[in-house]
């Protein structure tokens, strides 16, 4: 698989799965949660507060690990790793654009001054699973 086949298959989970786990580090362990992520091309984007433990451990640790798309299918699912440094964002127009009414739940909307973005630019990326392939890597 050549490297522009790879980012489309990448692209490819990324635009189906929008469920993750997103790991981040607390006194040198791994603190994994379930979130919702958005993508523009590789980078990544999913809604907090910065008022979570998350949002702390990322100001102390900006380095992540995110796992979407395996599906429970069994081998053949193909899902992805992704490896990458997080950003907090309070950018009233990315807040706008991925704004959604269900996180009405959690913020009074996308003015809330506590609702941020966090913004991931992987380093690289795994495709895993693959159709009986061998974990294909993508280093950006």
């Amino acid at each position: 698989m050549n490297e522009q086949q790879l980012k489309e298959s990448i692209l490819s989970v990324l635009e189906q799965n929008q469920i993750g786990t997103l790991a981040t580090v607390i006194q040198n362990k791994p603190h994994s949660r379930y979130m919702t992520f958005f993508n523009d091309e590789l980078t990544l984007y999913t809604p907090t507060s910065k008022e979570t433990h998350k949002a702390e451990e990322i100001e102390q640790n900006p380095y992540v690990h995110i796992l979407l798309g395996y599906n429970g299918e069994g081998f053949g699912d193909s899902y992805i790793e992704v490896e990458g440094k997080a950003v907090m964002k309070e950018d009233d127009n990315l807040k706008q654009q991925i704004w959604q009414e269900s996180f009405s739940r959690w913020f009074d909307g996308p003015n809330d001054s506590d609702y941020i973005v966090l913004e991931i630019h992987p380093s690289a990326i795994r495709l895993m699973n693959k159709s009986n392939e061998s974990p294909q890597v993508l280093t950006l």
